[in-house]
């Protein structure tokens, strides 16, 4: 699902955000990413949606180069892919139906299929009866839920996640990442960028750790440690 082969990033002369990174994620995985603020975390998800591109290396997410991907195809990778953000990127001019189906819409799914699409995801987030609030209308965990339904709503076959509970008390935060379990066992990879090592510690799932961008760690669920 994705390869990283010796990847790196620079945003000025003097640091790399990633150095000499090599990883690979098998489709249907689960996976944390972790670290402390500017260990790359970051940096590295917006490599695989090609929002950035690498100074060297090569990264492949199912099957295609995205650093060498044409500009006309890069809609098409994102389409395949959903993103949630810690901030929620919700749009509080727009209804909660309108911001989870705003990309099917732009697809050209009709006014049928878009309401199909969004019930069903909000069902399974829990928000079905959410459909004409506004954004501020909605908890801060609510609104995450809602992310999550327009980050889903496409059937993407990867789901990133950037610190998706940075901003949710401790009991949100565990009702999200259940939700990332169920959403996984669909069979969606999903990527987890966090530091919360306390999440990651009650969840069996692999850990990636980036220390001032390099990979220092790939620990299995098992408990083997894979040193890079």
């Amino acid at each position: 699902m994705i390869r990283f082969y010796h990847v790196f990033k620079s945003y000025n002369r003097d640091a790399y955000s990633l150095s000499d990174v090599s990883l690979s994620v098998r489709p249907g995985s689960f996976v944390f990413l972790t670290g402390a603020s500017g260990a790359g975390k970051t940096t590295l998800l917006k490599l695989i949606i090609r929002e950035e591109v690498p100074n060297k290396g090569q990264i492949l997410v199912n099957g295609q180069n995205v650093a060498s991907l044409p500009v006309t195809k890069i809609p098409r990778l994102r389409r395949s892919i959903g993103v949630v953000f810690q901030d929620f990127k919700l749009i509080r001019t727009k209804t909660v139906f309108e911001n989870v189906t705003f990309v099917l819409k732009t697809l050209g799914f009709d006014l049928k299929e878009r309401r199909r699409k969004a019930f069903s995801v909000l069902k399974q987030v829990g928000l079905q009866h959410k459909t004409h609030c506004y954004p501020l209308q909605l908890s801060g965990g609510e609104q995450q839920r809602v992310a999550i339904a327009r980050a889903i709503v496409n059937d993407p076959v990867l789901l990133l996640a950037d610190e998706p509970t940075g901003n949710l008390d401790p009991d949100m935060a565990n009702e999200i990442m259940n939700l990332f379990s169920k959403i996984n066992m669909h069979g969606t990879t999903v990527l987890v960028a966090t530091h919360d090592r306390d999440m990651i510690q009650r969840m069996s799932h692999r850990v990636i750790t980036l220390h001032q961008g390099r990979l220092v760690h790939d620990t299995l669920p098992q408990g083997r440690l894979d040193s890079h």
